[in-house]
């Protein structure tokens, strides 16, 4: 499962996002670290595949994939060293995929801002310098116990002392281990020390409604497009208050609030879709009998056993073959049986890459 951690600075709009998402209510007061303790929410993907092949099997149960979203403290100037509650912010960082970085784009004379002004860009980098600076620290902890195993004449801790010093000096430009060229060795060390400035970021201009109904001739969203552009980081636009209240709203009535304001698609939805493919994720599909319909996220690239581990440990041990038919070929016929009368239910083995969309039946030995 997708786990992302909602980061920014206090008063962003964390917390009412976190509430839009999940659709909970979750305490958002004007005022700095109102979220002491990270609020937690399992958030259902929206895949209109499932709903369709849902319609098709009618199966009695329907399961999505789904995202685990994190509402965290807010950080400040100094965080990395104690400011605010920098250190428990470090923690609960620590411990996600990918960062949604939320960003402050609207003015409000009612809701405070931690620096007295509205500033997307300094705001930004005012996170981003922190998570450095905590990565710095990190990093230089680490060199000072690999120097004194130096002593023990391993080749490995001198090229671990080689690429610590890298990733130090790549920090002092200012620039994220994200963006350093990690060797294979160097990828195994980051996720160790669960580098901050490694992990994807997905920023979110979080706007008001004026600014929302400007949609791309928004000044502030284009701020944050172009600082995401800068690296290899994304973006999407919101408007965590309208679609928190909109999120309170019946299914129906919400659909006809949105075509309303001429919104085809909610902000998360596609704040969803951009965190999958940030992390490279993909989604295939499972049926039991007619009895379930199941959605599951890989990574790009995994092989069919460890999808079939996803299901299951016991498949993956006992792996024999994957069958399997495309989403859109299935649609397009209409049945597994038709599927399979032209030849579109493939035999796939042990080497199989398992594909965005993928229908598949799992055969295993218990």
């Amino acid at each position: 499962m997708m786990r992302l951690g909602i980061v920014g600075l206090p008063n962003a709009g964390k917390s009412t996002l976190f509430n839009a998402l999940t659709r909970a209510q979750v305490l958002a007061e004007n005022y700095p670290f109102c979220t002491i303790e990270p609020n937690v929410g399992f958030v259902p993907v929206p895949d209109g595949r499932l709903d369709n092949l849902a319609a098709l099997i009618k199966p009695e149960r329907v399961v999505p994939t789904g995202v685990e979203f994190v509402d965290i403290a807010g950080l400040v100037a100094g965080a990395s060293k104690g400011e605010g509650l920098g250190n428990q912010f470090l923690a609960h960082i620590r411990e996600v995929d990918a960062l949604v970085h939320v960003v402050r784009c609207f003015e409000a004379d009612t809701v405070s801002h931690v620096e007295g002004s509205l500033d997307p860009v300094r705001d930004m980098e005012t996170v981003n310098l922190e998570l450095n600076l905590a990565d710095i620290d990190t990093l230089s902890r680490r060199r000072e116990k690999t120097v004194r195993l130096l002593k023990t004449g391993e080749k490995r801790y001198r090229q671990e002392l080689e690429l610590i010093d890298g990733l130090l000096a790549h920090l002092d430009k200012g620039v994220p281990v994200r963006e350093f060229a990690l060797p294979p060795p160097g990828e195994e060390l980051v996720a160790e020390l669960h580098l901050l400035t490694a992990k994807p970021v997905l920023y979110v201009a979080n706007l008001d409604e004026d600014g929302w109904a400007q949609g791309e001739e928004n000044g502030y969203w284009r701020q944050v497009q172009d600082y995401a552009r800068r690296g290899r980081d994304r973006a999407v636009r919101v408007c965590a208050q309208l679609e928190a209240e909109v999120g309170q709203l019946p299914e129906e009535e919400r659909k006809e609030f949105l075509a309303a304001l001429g919104i085809e698609e909610e902000g998360l939805t596609r704040l969803i879709r951009t965190g999958y493919q940030l992390l490279g994720l993909i989604t295939f599909f499972t049926t039991t009998g007619g009895k379930e319909v199941r959605a599951w996220t890989v990574e790009e690239g995994t092989r069919a056993p460890q999808a079939a581990g996803k299901v299951h440990t016991q498949m993956e041990k006992g792996f024999i073959r994957a069958e399997v038919v495309s989403y859109p070929d299935l649609m397009r016929v209409g049945s597994f049986s038709g599927a399979r009368e032209q030849g579109l239910l493939r035999i796939e083995g042990r080497d199989y890459e398992v594909q965005d969309g993928d229908i598949i039946h799992i055969r295993f030995s218990a």
